[in-house]
């Protein structure tokens, strides 16, 4: 499961950088993962302070730092 999660991350971190903010609908669509390895890998890197939320209306965007 760590696998998965990392290699999702990786996959996130690599839209991000080459698409830039998301929603998290989109990163669901673009790395084709299921909503709780994406959800982990969002927090993984949240948690290694790679990645920036912003409240945009309703919606919550997600870029690189």
């Amino acid at each position: 499961m760590m696998q998965a999660i990392g290699e999702t991350a990786g996959k996130v971190y690599r839209a991000l950088e080459t698409k830039g903010a998301m929603r998290v609908s989109q990163l669901k669509t673009e790395t084709r993962a299921d909503t709780f390895t994406l959800h982990a890998a969002i927090g993984w890197l949240a948690r290694e302070e790679k990645i920036n939320f912003q409240k945009k209306g309703r919606s919550i965007m997600i870029a690189l730092r």
